[in-house]
């Protein structure tokens, strides 16, 4: 009888610890290097910041209508708020998915959603009190809807719902993405754990409102986000054909603002094309991202940290700063300028000095609560 195929043999006990000792070496190696710190993503959560900063001070002069508006609306302002309408709230979104698959491939599902409580929830429903309420108070002493101090208005805040006739903002004004953000989190959270438990195949998965998008786009955008973080292919694509998608993103929106400006309204033709030019930008931002933005530095770890207190500042000082300067006789830019700057400098104030400094008012911003922490 011949022997045995050597290609079948198993394995000896000394072949069969070396490979098990192998395969538990790569795993482990592959395991730190996805865990570290993606710096890319850190970079563009403080862009995104500056970028949703910039367009709400833009919508103080758009010709829509807003909490407090400019003597005088600008049109250049209105497209201006139109091109980044296509892509900053789905890139927040997509970025926040982006941060969830990483922090869950740190920690429990438990520890994940006792986090989120403490860093979505308890800022939203402060904000909801005491944040966002002099927006609702100079929205409606502006649109002459309210005549007294803001104190006086207090009293009448939680008769009704704002959007429904009443005052209480029960979807936190510009804090809705927290609340949605929590939202998509937990629906989410099963997915994920699959993905990280069994290891699902991202491309078997499938692949107006608030911010401009319906609150279903922005599930997908963040399903989006999730689906290409779980796989590096994702990444490096992004990177690879990024000047494709910069020009994809610069031609759909040519083509969308001269579609526009010659009168063309059915609706179908501009939803896809709106699909197209928003994807073209995430996909340009984040191949870019991925490509040059690698590094780290003590602005970035200041930035990082101050990007959600300053997200949930950053509204209401506008709208109060707005207020006081609507009625002054300066030119649109000049006063975008003095708008943006005047603004960012409270916010920052506000930030160090008040918020940063106390461990309350960290807790209340969804900031840990140790002082010395930097992350």
């Amino acid at each position: 009888m011949s022997p045995p195929d050597a290609a079948v043999q198993p394995p000896s006990k000394g072949a069969a610890v070396f490979l098990t000792h192998t395969r538990f070496m790569n795993m482990r190696t592959a395991i730190m290097t996805d865990l570290r710190r993606r710096n890319d993503i850190d970079w563009l959560r403080v862009f995104a910041m500056l970028i949703i900063f910039l367009f709400h001070c833009a919508r103080f002069f758009n010709d829509e209508d807003w909490h407090v508006k400019n003597n005088v609306t600008d049109y250049g302002m209105s497209v201006f708020v139109a091109v980044l309408n296509q892509w900053i709230m789905p890139l927040f979104f997509m970025l926040s998915a982006l941060g969830t698959w990483h922090a869950l491939r740190r920690r429990t599902a438990g520890h994940f959603l006792r986090e989120r409580v403490k860093r979505l929830m308890v800022p939203l429903f402060f904000g909801m009190l005491f944040i966002v309420s002099p927006q609702v108070y100079i929205e409606r002493v502006s649109h002459g809807q309210f005549a007294g101090s803001f104190f006086d208005f207090m009293t009448r805040y939680f008769d009704g719902f704002y959007a429904f006739g009443g005052n209480f903002p029960w979807m936190g004004l510009h804090l809705w993405y927290l609340e949605v953000l929590f939202i998509f989190s937990l629906i989410t959270l099963p997915l994920i754990l699959m993905e990280l438990i069994v290891g699902l195949d991202p491309g078997g998965v499938g692949r107006r409102d608030f911010g401009g998008w319906s609150l279903f786009t922005y599930l997908v955008f963040f399903i989006l986000g999730y689906l290409t973080s779980s796989d590096e292919r994702y990444r490096a694509g992004f990177a690879k054909y990024r000047l494709v998608s910069l020009a994809g993103a610069l031609i759909a929106t040519t083509a969308g603002y001269f579609i526009l400006s010659s009168g063309f309204r059915s609706p179908i033709p501009l939803v896809f094309l709106r699909a197209f030019n928003s994807w073209f930008w995430l996909s340009a931002i984040l191949g870019f991202g991925g490509r040059y933005l690698k590094t780290s530095n003590g602005f970035l770890a200041y930035a990082n940290i101050a990007v959600l207190p300053f997200y949930i500042l950053h509204q209401t000082v506008i709208v109060m700063v707005g207020y006081f300067i609507r009625d002054w006789s300066l030119a649109v830019m000049p006063k975008y300028l003095l708008l943006a700057i005047v603004s960012f400098a409270l916010i920052m104030v506000l930030y160090e000095y008040v918020v940063r400094r106390f461990a309350v008012s960290r807790l209340l911003f969804g900031m840990k609560t140790e002082l010395g922490n930097t992350t």
